[in-house]
């Protein structure tokens, strides 16, 4: 039974009742209940899979191939009816103008052809009647009212000429730009480091007090609900299981997918306390390291020569064996740059040395360093081949560095590894013919640690390995890579923008700015006396 909403304290604007979506005869959503005052901040809560999107896009009649049933009755002066049940033509005319939504991932959200401002123009031409030369001026406007810098120049741009926290702030400006009255925010922060995630939400906030609106925010990140919303409403399986005011629900959650959704955060291992020390010769070190792109220069100058963008500045670090370095930083800090120096996939300059061996121009002369130091990538669906089964792509590794094993072995050392991870033949009938496509997100993450583990690897170079993963699936994967560790006396190169994340598993912390090494030392002392104002900074806003 979905849990009767809590009394609003504003006119409702809109209420859903018995919300009902199936695909093919088998039920995403349903028969859920729940309302939205004018103005007000309603958060759904859950895991990947509980419903939470289908349900936000089926107001708008926006699922393809869904069976929808149910009410969603929506209050405005003029346009007022059942969004399930209005002719297309009337609901056009309150999609954008009335209610309009914030997409998760801007990047194929926006159009690559047209520019920002061109985008934005388009909404306010059809839905506002505004001309070409008005709707541009109109657009600017909105960029700057998101705070983009130069929003004159941005509005020229294109989406990939954007940072990501700028094209996020497009997103709002687009879906702002007809003053809704309510707005659909479908993890709006999710891709974004722990300081754009701040700023896009303080954004948020201050737009839906000064235009009025209500917002419903889509999220797994229990964090942003306390920060943000006014009631939440929990997500298990196409049912609302619990809903009420954000302060009730979080100090006395009643339903235990809540308890476990709030007990969710990452943890420490209390035995990594017990980790190799400073005494012990390092696995992976570095100094005065330095990489720096090609850029071209304006004007006759490019003629002769190019210029250059320093994106890690003279960065010195060691990882010492069974212990975690965590690189912690905003996007653009150089952190993904030093981690993929740190494989030999990017020139740079200085002393880099991995197993005490530093990295070669030839490639065949690398390859003992790549067996001792493997990568674990952020998105796992992009990073497995979609072509190739489980068998292959765990096995992957031994063809490479012990191309003369007999296959039944490979085959054992395969099972072996996955059983590592903790997938076996017993969980997933025919586990190793299956293809990545049909396991969830944290099961091809650890897919991806056991085609890492089976060359016996000693240091793992671990890129937001947990960033894209429900808060469930994030403690699950952390507890995996800390049995490893102290079962295989692993390394890690933790690059990761989740301070949480940090705290449970990092020994030593090197916090990044602008290319720079700002802070550096034991993850007790950065942590807990943060001395560099950046880092004090990034921990107040994680």
């Amino acid at each position: 039974m979905t849990p009767a909403p809590a009394e609003p304290t504003a006119p409702l604007l809109l209420e859903v009742k018995r919300l009902r979506v199936s695909f093919a005869g088998k039920d995403v959503v349903r028969g859920i209940n729940f309302s939205i005052a004018a103005g007000e901040k309603l958060a759904l809560v859950g895991e990947s899979g509980s419903g939470k999107t289908v349900t936000a896009l089926s107001l708008l009649r926006l699922v393809q191939d869904a069976d929808i049933s149910g009410q969603a009755l929506f209050q405005a002066p003029g346009r007022s009816g059942d969004l399930l049940s209005m002719p297309e033509r009337a609901l056009r005319g309150i999609r954008g103008r009335d209610i309009a939504m914030i997409f998760q991932e801007p990047m194929t959200a926006l159009n690559p052809l047209f520019t920002i401002g061109n985008q934005i123009a388009e909404i306010l031409q059809l839905k506002e009647g505004l001309a070409q030369s008005a709707s541009m001026r109109a657009a600017i406007e909105l960029l700057a009212d998101t705070g983009i810098q130069e929003p004159d120049r941005r509005a020229r741009s294109f989406p990939h000429q954007l940072s990501g926290g700028q094209r996020q702030r497009a997103m709002i400006a687009m879906a702002l730009a007809c003053k809704p009255r309510l707005l659909l925010a479908d993890e709006p922060t999710t891709a974004l480091d722990v300081t754009l995630r701040g700023q896009i939400l303080d954004l948020l906030g201050d737009l839906q007090q000064r235009h009025g609106m209500a917002v419903l925010l889509i999220t797994h990140d229990l964090n942003l609900v306390r920060r943000f919303a006014d009631r939440v409403a929990v997500m298990e399986n196409g049912h609302i299981v619990e809903q009420g005011s954000v302060q009730n629900v979080f100090a006395r959650p009643q339903h235990a997918y809540t308890r476990k959704l709030i007990d969710s955060k990452p943890e420490r291992d209390p035995a990594q306390a017990s980790a190799p020390g400073p005494d012990s010769p390092p696995l992976m070190q570095a100094r005065q390291l330095r990489v720096a792109y090609p850029t071209s220069l304006p004007g006759f100058r490019g003629w002769f020569r190019t210029g250059e963008f320093v994106a890690v500045k003279g960065a010195s670090f060691a990882i010492l064996p069974g212990r975690t370095l965590g690189i912690v930083g905003e996007s653009g800090s150089g952190k993904s740059t030093l981690a993929l120096a740190s494989l030999g996939l990017l020139k740079f300059s200085g002393h880099l040395q991995a197993a005490g061996q530093a990295w070669s121009r030839r490639t065949f002369d690398n390859q003992a360093i790549r067996k001792v130091v493997q990568v674990v990538f952020q998105d796992p669906f992009s990073s497995l081949s979609p072509r190739l089964t489980v068998e292959a792509i765990v096995g992957e590794g031994l063809r490479v560095h012990e191309p003369r094993l007999p296959l039944v072995e490979r085959r054992r050392r395969v099972e072996q590894s996955l059983a590592d991870v903790g997938m076996s033949e017993a969980l997933f009938p025919g586990l190793l013919r299956r293809y990545p496509h049909e396991f969830s997100g944290g099961q091809r993450q650890r897919l991806a640690i056991a085609r890492v583990l089976i060359v016996n690897p000693r240091l793992l170079v671990l890129d937001e390995p947990t960033s894209a993963l429900d808060v469930t699936i994030q403690k699950q994967v952390l507890e995996l890579l800390q049995r490893l560790q102290r079962e295989r006396g692993l390394s890690y190169l933790l690059i990761t923008h989740d301070i949480d994340v940090i705290r449970a598993m990092a020994h030593d912390v090197m916090v990044m700015k602008d290319g720079e090494i700002v802070e550096s030392g034991s993850a007790q002392d950065v942590l807990n006396a943060p001395r560099n104002a950046y880092t004090q900074t990034l921990l107040a806003q994680g």
